[in-house]
C-alpha cells in the first residue's frame, strides 16, 4: 500500500490539489475501483470506525450508511420481518446477516441515504453487493470482498463506483491533527470504549434494562460517537431509526431525530404499505413520494398523483397518524451531551422512547429525571460526552 493518495478534489471542485497521506507506514486503505474524493474518504474512515466498534461491542455484523460525515443510519445484522423487507425494498432477496445489517442501516432514513457511502464491519458478500447494485450510492468501505461481490460492484456506475478495502490490522496513532485557516489543532484520539458498563448508573425510579435495550443504547452511543454534534439518536431493535445531527440546540436534535423515527414507523402503516404505485417507478421516486405524503406538503404529490399511482391515494390524517404512533414503543435514545431541559424527554416519549442514555451533568438533571419518572422511562447517566466535529 502507498503512503499517499491523490484525490479527485477537496470538499469542492475548486479545491485542488487534494490528497491524503500518512507520516509513518502505509495508508491502511486500498482503492479497488473508482476515484474517491475528499468527502468520500472522510465518510469512509468515520463510518468504518463506527461499524468496527459496533460489531465489537455487540458481536454482530454491523453496517452504516453515511452522508456528509454523519450517519444516515447504522444497524446490526438482525433478521427482518416481512414489513421491514417491503419498506426497505429487499423482499424476496436472499439476505445474509451482513446484507440485513446494510438493508437496515440504509432503510430507516432512505431519503438521507440517497447517494450514501456504505460501510461494513466485515467482508462484503454477494447478497450485500446485490442490494447496493440497486441503490444510488457513492461508494463502500469493507474489510474485504468476495469475488462475486467485487464483480457485481465493479459494474456499478459504469465501473466508476468507489470500492475501498480497509486493513483490519491498522492501529492509528494516538494524536490527531487538523488544519483550520492555516492553524494546526492537535488532540488525543477519541478511543473511548463504549459498552454495558456505561449503562450501570441508572438514575430513574424504573431500573429494568433488558438485554435488547442495552444493545440498542450501545448502538445509539456508538453511532453518536461518529455523528456531527449536537446529536441525538433513536434506536429500535438494533438499528438507528432517527438521527438528529449537527443542530445548535438539543431540542432541535431531538425533534429532528424524532420526526425521522415517526416517519419510519408511519411507513409501516397498512395504508402506506399498499400505496398503488405504477409499475416501473424507481425506488427513490417512491421514497420521495412517500416522504411528501407523510409531510404537510402532501398536496404536492396529490396534485400530480397520476405520475406515481394507478389511483389517487388516500392520505393518513393527523388523528390517524397520532393513533398509529402510539403503538411505537421500546425505543432507545442516546444523546451526545446532557439534556438541559425536560422538553427533550416530552418529545422523545411521543416517539415511543422507553430507554435513555445521556452523560448527565445539567443543573436541571433533577427536572429531567422527574419527567422520565412521570412516564416510567429508564435513564442511565454515562458520564461521558460524545461530541464529534
Amino acid at each position: 500500500m502507498a503512503k499517499e493518495m491523490e484525490l479527485k478534489y477537496g470538499c469542492n471542485p475548486n479545491q485542488k490539489p487534494a490528497r491524503v497521506f500518512i507520516n509513518k507506514g502505509a495508508l491502511p486503505i486500498e482503492v479497488l475501483s473508482g476515484r474517491p474524493g475528499y468527502i468520500n474518504l472522510l465518510d469512509a474512515l468515520n463510518s468504518w470506525q463506527l461499524v468496527r466498534e459496533l460489531s465489537l461491542a455487540t458481536g454482530l455484523p454491523a453496517a452504516a450508511s453515511f452522508k456528509h460525515v454523519s450517519p444516515a443510519g447504522a444497524a446490526v445484522g438482525l433478521p427482518m420481518d416481512d414489513i421491514l423487507k417491503r419498506i426497505y425494498f429487499v423482499k424476496g432477496m436472499e439476505l445474509s446477516p451482513m446484507a440485513s445489517a446494510y438493508a437496515r442501516a440504509r432503510g430507516a432514513d432512505r431519503m438521507s441515504s440517497y447517494g450514501d457511502w456504505a460501510a461494513l464491519s466485515g467482508v462484503c458478500d454477494e447478497q450485500t453487493a446485490a442490494i447496493l447494485s440497486k441503490e444510488v450510492s457513492d461508494g463502500i468501505i469493507a474489510a474485504g470482498y468476495t469475488d462475486k461481490a467485487l464483480e457485481i460492484l465493479k459494474k456499478k456506475r459504469k465501473g466508476a463506483y468507489n470500492i475501498v478495502r480497509m486493513d483490519m490490522s491498522y492501529d492509528p496513532v494516538k494524536l490527531e491533527h487538523k488544519d483550520v485557516f492555516g492553524i494546526t489543532f492537535e488532540q488525543g484520539r477519541n478511543d473511548l470504549s463504549i459498552g454495558e458498563e456505561m449503562l450501570s448508573n441508572i438514575v430513574t425510579k424504573e431500573k429494568s434494562l433488558p438485554e435488547s435495550a442495552k444493545r440498542d443504547l450501545i448502538t445509539a452511543l456508538i453511532t453518536l460517537k461518529y455523528t456531527q454534534s449536537n446529536s441525538v439518536c433513536f434506536v429500535c431493535n438494533g438499528q438507528a431509526i432517527g438521527i438528529g445531527a449537527g443542530q445548535q440546540s438539543r431540542i432541535h436534535c431531538t425533534r429532528l431525530a424524532g420526526s425521522k423515527a415517526d416517519n419510519w414507523w408511519l411507513r409501516q402503516h397498512p395504508r402506506m404499505l399498499e400505496l398503488p404505485f405504477k409499475e416501473g417507478i424507481a425506488r427513490y421516486t417512491k421514497d420521495n413520494a412517500i416522504d411528501v405524503l407523510l409531510s404537510d406538503d402532501y398536496m404536492d404529490v396529490l396534485l400530480n398523483w397520476e405520475q406515481y399511482f394507478t389511483v389517487k391515494p388516500e392520505i393518513l390524517g393527523g388523528d390517524e397518524k397520532r393513533e398509529w404512533l402510539k403503538s411505537l414503543d421500546n425505543v432507545a435514545l442516546g444523546s451526545d451531551a446532557f439534556f438541559p431541559f425536560g422538553d427533550n424527554i416530552e418529545r422523545a416519549r411521543r416517539s415511543g422512547v422507553q430507554y435513555i442514555a445521556q452523560p448527565g451533568g445539567s443543573v436541571r438533571d433533577d427536572m429531567v429525571i422527574d419527567i422520565c419518572d412521570k412516564y416510567g422511562i429508564v435513564m442511565a447517566f454515562t458520564g461521558m460526552r460524545l461530541f464529534h466535529h
